[in-house]
């Protein structure tokens, strides 16, 4: 480990982790809320949609809330059939209306029927990190009728993916960052076992700091990063995706170290 790279890590996570990084951020969503299940439901969906530009993102995030008439979790759990119909006409890209539809129905079946989203993620956790748990969870959400076409809404690590929505996800869940931007709400798992969301931005920087040689942002990816990362800050390893994915997004990409 290099202390010049901790260095410039630890000061640039300090840097973007503050509430400034809300205003621009899908994870503006959530923080509309203050119930724990309304603010991890629509924290889901919001990273469930999370890809493209920002702006649309949390746009078209806005869009399901306001379908939800600001309650996600009654919602949920007391729809009727009327009301998953006006569901019907959302679309985020590739994410459609019978999409959301079923993620509804799935998300009220975590509920119903194993304890909410944070109990089904804090099983299966293997080798301290979340990748089993991420694999396991997607086997739960689908274990009802469901449309087959919706299953590629969430990844699986165990089939190369990165999963970054869903690992970040987590980080907003579980990673009590003291500064009122991740939310520290689910006490079942420790942040240690998160993996950074790696997308493009960050795993262009990381790449450039050298502290990431695979090129593909893929699951092998990830657990390389995560090893490095560990070794910066065994219990709060993604900290750093601050750093990471600022730098990428809102700074050149001339700097020295």
């Amino acid at each position: 480990m290099s202390l010049k790279i901790k260095e410039f890590l630890d000061y640039k996570s300090e840097k973007y982790n503050n509430p400034s990084f809300i205003k621009e951020d899908p994870i503006q969503i959530p923080h509309l809320f203050q119930k724990k299940e309304d603010i991890e439901i629509s924290g889901f969906l919001t990273a469930t949609i999370a890809w493209g530009n920002r702006k649309s993102i949390i746009k078209s995030s806005k869009k399901i809330v306001e379908f939800f008439a600001y309650k996600p979790y009654d919602f949920i759990m007391n729809h009727n059939d009327s009301d998953l119909k006006k569901l019907e006409s959302f679309k985020h890209r590739t994410f459609n209306g019978y999409d959301l539809i079923q993620f509804v129905k799935s998300i009220k079946n975590i509920y119903s029927n194993h304890d909410g989203l944070e109990s089904v993620f804090a099983k299966h956790i293997l080798k301290e990190r979340m990748h089993n748990s991420i694999h396991e969870f997607k086997k739960k959400f689908f274990e009802i009728d469901h449309l087959k076409r919706t299953k590629k809404h969430i990844s699986d690590p165990f089939k190369g993916s990165a999963a970054k929505k869903i690992n970040m996800f987590l980080r907003w869940m579980v990673r009590d960052d003291n500064k009122g931007v991740d939310f520290g709400i689910w006490k079942k798992i420790k942040p240690k076992y998160l993996s950074c969301p790696l997308d493009i931005h960050s795993g262009r920087i990381a790449r450039k700091m050298g502290i990431l040689k695979r090129k593909q942002n893929d699951h092998k990816a990830v657990i390389e990063l995560d090893s490095y990362l560990r070794t910066l800050d065994v219990n709060d390893p993604v900290k750093y995706d601050y750093a990471l994915f600022g730098i990428g997004v809102f700074e050149k990409l001339d700097f020295k170290l």
